[in-house]
């Protein structure tokens, strides 16, 4: 289709014409293909995505749905980031077996550890179904029926497309609604942890380094597929077998050097490269600012908790590392955007993409497109401010609310369904809550609310909250609320779902908590979402618009890229430094020697492991080091984004040499708008992931059952 060339970016700079961008794999032959070998790669299209041959793409799952990983063996090792497999860790850990701490390490087959309720997805095929999605949706001009009809031809593409029976089919939305594909995915849901690093290696710089180059994080997990005797998906059996994969990566051991090609494979989640001038505005001016300001309470009080108590740090480690990782991410995102000045980049290409549409005579269709936009903004703002507010303080940091929230569903269940359907959500509702609580802290959450409430109460547009919340005593109605409500422990919300409906209902409305996220929900939930919900739908009308419009009249070289939706991506790119402010510059590679240099003995973020200081003091770094050194990790000009973490990073050969895990915090404005002069991913070196598997834990049998290619010669 016409709007399947190519772009890094809206606005590019010519010397980087070549990266930047995320591409469907099917969809690489032709100028992808080119431009990749000109970047020094030496497989083809077909290498990297193939239906009815092994490919890359086949060694590529889905982790658990919001990351990326790679099968490394031939008997389904798999590999992600150590932040990927966090809560796998955590749940297996205790005060006595503290696997964050000490890292874990299976020996045998037999050690490796299942997890419940994990899964990996891999893509089995990828096809265009725009044609079918929108059949029928020309004539309609109401853009809710117009919805409503492409939602029912997606449901019957999804029921009506040949699949295995193990298999499932989903489509996928891409260019704002301009194009459908379909993709044929099969999950396993037996995932044995295999081996993790301790945290003083696996996250090492923890929240401080986080978003940060240089970065010195062996940031890697590993875990294995497990099968049925037919290699197909099959629920957790002690007779399950490891997976026999189609395709897995080779390690290279061999090293990099800047300029060399590097390919990132995974499953970005979200970008908004194409947003208006005015949408990147209000980010800056209004949301990301107050979304900062609430995580940084939180995490300031969390953090007090966490460094006193070690049993807390346990409870709150995935927690915490959750809610920093976007605020830090928030904070460089606007400092990026106002450093590349982004705004002003985007209001001069949609100068001329007015005097375009004038030059083409399309000046009905997208000439009043940006006043459009700018009314719509205007008008949702204060309802997507008051919305934040409410997702970060009520669904996201304060657990006393969000368990609210979710028994304020199961009474919506009640009054629109009746006792049935409410006796059926209570069930799931209370199996759920029982793994909240086992990392719940009334204290810590106390002291979270306290803070919250106020910035919730005297930030948040007043308009749309509850009258008790306006000038209230926040410290009186904290100390109310965590002294008497029953939802500040399992027991006390137990106890409040036990009874028929009536009686549950009863007890919850005079329980002070449940009243607070009641009162807030409700005035949510009539004053605030419908309106957003209803504006909203007219943006992504008008977005829909404006993406077409750039589809039409980009020049036909013109390189567009779909933003990123947690489908399968493809991104390409060199190993590259690059200098963040005036007369620095960052290098593009790491070394063990930097770990050093950090260690902070007893620090929880910078802490270096005794065995691990024996090594570097031996210099003893087997056949992964380089010249007396052990490099780390390294940056690259691909461009990714949250749901890249664990993706594989691949030479030009198709070998893999590194493990992405995060991006440099001048980039974080990536998702809105790619600079190629300082975006840059950070991926973990191959050879110290397999130092650390070798040398500090001695797990050879894993380094045993992988390939490894382009050993150096002593």
């Amino acid at each position: 289709m016409k709007f399947l060339r190519l772009l890094v970016l809206l606005l590019v700079i010519p010397a980087y014409a070549q990266q930047g961008g995320m591409w469907i794999p099917s969809l690489l032959k032709g100028m992808n293909e080119k431009e990749m070998k000109s970047l020094g790669m030496k497989m083809s299209a077909s290498d990297i995505y193939d239906v009815n041959h092994s490919s890359l793409k086949d060694a590529v799952p889905q982790f658990n749905g919001g990351c990326t990983s790679e099968v490394i063996s031939p008997n389904g090792l798999l590999l992600t980031n150590h932040h990927c497999g966090y809560g796998e860790i955590q749940a297996h850990s205790t005060v006595e077996h503290d696997y964050l701490t000490d890292g874990f390490w299976a020996m045998t087959l037999e050690d490796e550890l299942p997890n419940p309720d994990l899964e990996v997805t891999f893509i089995v095929k990828i096809e265009d179904v725009t044609t079918q999605v929108l059949d029928g949706t020309s004539t309609i001009t109401n853009e809710e029926a117009k919805q409503k009809k492409i939602q029912e031809n997606i449901a019957n593409v999804t029921k009506n497309s040949p699949k295995e029976s193990w298999q499932e089919n989903r489509v996928r939305t891409f260019y704002e609604g301009n194009q459908y594909m379909l993709f044929v995915v099969e999950s396993y849901t037996d995932v044995r942890l295999v081996g993790a690093p301790p945290s003083s290696i696996g996250k090492f710089g923890s929240d401080t380094d986080n978003w940060v180059w240089p970065r010195h994080t062996g940031d890697f997990s590993m875990f294995r597929i497990y099968a049925d005797k037919n290699n197909r998906p099959a629920a957790y059996s002690k007779d399950n077998v490891p997976y026999k994969p189609k395709h897995y990566f080779p390690v290279s051991i061999g090293g990099i050097q800047e300029d060399d090609f590097t390919l990132v494979f995974g499953y970005p989640g979200r970008t908004t490269e194409y947003l208006p001038s005015v949408a990147v505005e209000q980010i800056l001016s209004s949301l990301n600012p107050a979304k900062i300001e609430i995580r940084d309470e939180a995490l300031k009080v969390t953090d007090s908790f966490m460094r006193r108590d070690p049993a807390i740090k346990i409870q709150y480690a995935a927690k915490y590392a959750r809610i920093a990782n976007y605020w830090k991410k928030w904070i460089g995102e606007s400092q990026g955007l106002e450093k590349t000045n982004a705004v002003a980049a985007k209001k001069a290409y949609e100068k001329n993409f007015i005097q375009q549409a004038n030059k083409t005579g399309k000046q009905n269709e997208y000439g009043n497109l940006f006043n459009d936009f700018e009314a719509k903004y205007n008008e949702i703002a204060p309802y997507a401010l008051s919305r934040d507010y409410f997702l970060e303080v009520v669904l996201r940091n304060t657990e006393l609310l969000t368990v609210g929230f979710r028994l304020y569903q199961l009474e919506q269940v009640y009054n629109m369904r009746g006792e049935q359907s409410f006796n059926d959500r209570k069930g799931n509702t209370l199996a759920a809550l029982e793994g909240t609580y086992k990392d719940f802290n009334k204290n810590v959450d106390e002291k979270v609310f306290e803070k919250l409430i106020e910035l919730y109460a005297t930030k948040s547009p007043k308009q749309f909250l509850p009258s008790g919340l306006i000038n209230a005593d926040y410290k009186l109605l904290t100390k109310n609320i965590y002294g008497e409500s029953k939802l500040t422990s399992y027991d006390g919300v137990k106890e409040l779902l036990s009874g028929d409906a009536k009686e549950v209902m009863e007890k919850l409305n005079n329980d002070k908590g449940f009243q607070l996220v009641k009162a807030i929900s409700d005035s949510f939930i009539a004053n605030v979402n419908p309106k957003y919900e209803q504006i909203n739908l007219e943006i992504e009308a008008l977005q829909r618009t404006y993406m077409k419009g750039i589809l039409e009249l980009s020049p036909k070289d013109a390189r567009i890229f779909p933003d990123a939706n947690s489908t399968l991506r493809v991104t390409y790119g060199k190993v590259k430094g690059y200098s963040p402010r005036d007369a620095v510059y960052y290098e593009p590679v790491t070394y063990l020697d930097g770990v050093m240099e950090k260690y902070v003995p007893g620090d929880y973020e910078f802490d270096v492991p005794q065995k691990l200081i024996e090594l570097y003091n031996k210099k003893d770094f087997g056949q992964y080091g380089e010249n007396g050194k052990m490099p780390v990790c390294f940056i690259g000009t691909n461009h990714t984004t949250g749901g890249n973490s664990g993706s594989p990073a691949i030479d030009a050969k198709g070998n893999l040499i590194g493990l992405n895990f995060d991006r440099v915090w001048e980039g974080t404005m990536s998702d809105i708008y790619y600079d190629p002069s300082i975006c840059r991913n950070i991926m973990v070196d191959m050879r110290y992931v397999l130092f650390i598997i070798d040398k500090y834990a001695g797990c050879t049998r894993l380094i045993d059952e992988m390939e490894i290619v382009n050993k150096r010669k002593k």
